[in-house]
């Protein structure tokens, strides 16, 4: 593993049976896992560059489990990861050599859908698309769809704050989730918001969404159910250039319009997508952006109008329209397709997630061109075009050290030109340890700072999932202690007692 994480402690290694045996009389049966290779399967998440196997595997299935499980790590000072479906693709499920691995998979039902009130209640080990599927029959959907749907939980959406396609209108997590249940690594339990549209006090729901599992374990989460539309259509639109593709994008959202979802794909992209998929996209084009546009359907119609002549504008060499709804979904089939495409033409591939201001896509995507020669590695686009978030995917080969360390390299080239362009270091996959040592780039000393100390209000002891996000750990005390200028307090004229 090449990346630096906390090393192990000694003590706790040393206790490690008597560690096992303490977690296994809380979560009895086959609710913790100690040998090799039952643990094999948690030594990574989706970012599969990086691999350590955990100390010991936990898999609650109670809340009372969870708070008992975090309590005795908290007394015992033993570190803990959680994790939901492992498909987090920053690291921020990478295991500790000592520390407890909190799988939450078995929590994995949903506790009531309310249509009065468009919400459904579900435990963090639901799919995304499981929340979609409790409710479509009635005619409404969750709107967040990452392109790992069939496989994240939710709760795992909400450490991240997961968009997906249709984000661009409908928002990220954090705008579609109404409360939480979550417990500390104390084992106190505290809910956050409900099924009301908002919440009194400090925004604590939206701290949490995003916190990468630094402050609490999520076991209980309240999202927002919208409406199907009454109408929802597609249009493929091919350019011969990424210039003109980029262009084209802000020239729509610069029109008034927001589109339900506009994604953007490379010839790379493209061509491992049609191959895999059929969809039917053009292969003699250089970029390709996927428009939809929802509503009602005269709006609909003259929407489309209004984006076929916008593209005609930029230079697109061909544009179709879906006629359908089976062709609406064969279209997005290949966009939600793509990683996996893009795995069957290389042995391996790096994913980013730099998000830029969608006026700097033509200038970035140019730079990423030039790239490609410099780090002598080939990348495909594919990306949420209408928020600027990116998603270049490098392909390299893992057996080969002199590729990954040019994949890695490659990669924070590209994040840095993200924040130099006005943009910043994710968009929805987190920080976790991939762009850790990037946080340098965005934020001062002093920004970093002052997060460190928002999380160490939740875990004094820097217990839950060390090692993630912040280039360098502090001691909450260190943080804490005032600091005298030329014999002055900060803010002399402030009563203190």
């Amino acid at each position: 593993m090449s990346v630096a994480m906390p090393g192990p402690k000694a003590e706790i290694l040393a206790r490690r049976g008597e560690i096992a045996k303490a977690l296994s009389a809380i979560v009895p049966g086959e609710g913790v896992i100690t040998d090799p290779d039952g643990m094999r399967p948690f030594e990574t998440d989706g970012l599969t560059a990086y691999r350590q196997l955990p100390m010991i595997v936990v898999l609650p299935e109670t809340v009372e489990q969870v708070q008992r499980v975090l309590r005795y790590c908290y007394d015992n000072e033993i570190r803990v990861v959680p994790r939901g479906s492992g498909t987090s693709l920053s690291g921020g499920a990478l295991p500790l050599a000592d520390g407890v691995l909190l799988v939450m998979s078995r929590f994995n039902k949903v506790l009531e859908v309310d249509f009065e009130n468009r919400a459904t209640v579900v435990q963090p080990g639901v799919t995304n698309l499981a929340v979609t599927r409790a409710v479509e029959h009635r005619g409404f959907y969750y709107a967040p769809d990452p392109s790992s749907q069939i496989a994240c939980s939710i709760g795992g959406n909400v450490a991240e704050n997961s968009g997906g396609v249709h984000c661009l209108k409908y928002g990220l997590t954090t705008n579609n989730v109404l409360g939480l249940e979550m417990v500390l690594i104390t084992g106190e339990v505290i809910r956050l918001g409900g099924k009301h549209l908002d919440s009194e006090g400090y925004d604590f729901l939206g701290l949490m969404t995003g916190s990468e599992g630094l402050l609490g374990v999520v076991t209980e989460v309240t999202v927002r159910i919208l409406r199907s539309p009454e109408t929802a259509r597609a249009l493929l639109v091919g350019f011969p250039t990424n210039e003109d593709a980029g262009r084209c994008v802000g020239d729509i959202i610069g029109a008034g319009i927001i589109p339900g979802g506009m994604e953007m794909m490379d010839s790379l992209a493209i061509q491992a997508a049609e191959d895999f998929v059929h969809a039917g996209y053009p292969l003699d084009v250089e970029a390709l952006l996927i428009v939809e546009l929802d509503g009602p359907g005269e709006e609909v119609h003259e929407l489309i109008e209004r984006v076929e002549a916008i593209a005609r504008d930029n230079n697109a060499a061909n544009i179709r329209v879906s006629q359908s709804e089976e062709e609406r979904a064969n279209f997005w089939a290949g966009r939600k397709a793509a990683f996996p495409a893009v795995g069957r033409i290389s042995p391996d591939y790096y994913c980013m997630d730099g998000t830029i201001p969608r006026k700097a896509l033509p200038k970035v995507l140019h730079r990423m061109k030039e790239m490609e020669t410099e780090f002598d590695l080939r990348v495909a686009n594919v990306f949420h075009a209408g928020d600027g978030n990116l998603h270049p995917l490098i392909l390299y080969d893992a057996n080969d050290t002199d590729q990954l360390e040019r994949a890695e390299a490659f990669g924070s080239a590209i994040l840095k030109l993200c924040v130099e362009v006005g943009g910043v270091l994710t968009g929805e996959h987190g920080v976790g340890v991939e762009k850790r040592d990037l946080m340098g780039e965005m934020f001062s000393e002093d920004d970093l700072a002052q997060q460190e100390r928002v999380k160490c209000a939740f875990d004094a002891r820097q217990l839950l999932n060390p090692g993630k996000v912040f280039p360098e750990l502090h001691q909450c005390a260190e943080l804490s202690r005032m600091h005298v200028h030329k014999g002055q307090l900060p803010f002399p004229d402030i009563p203190r007692f």
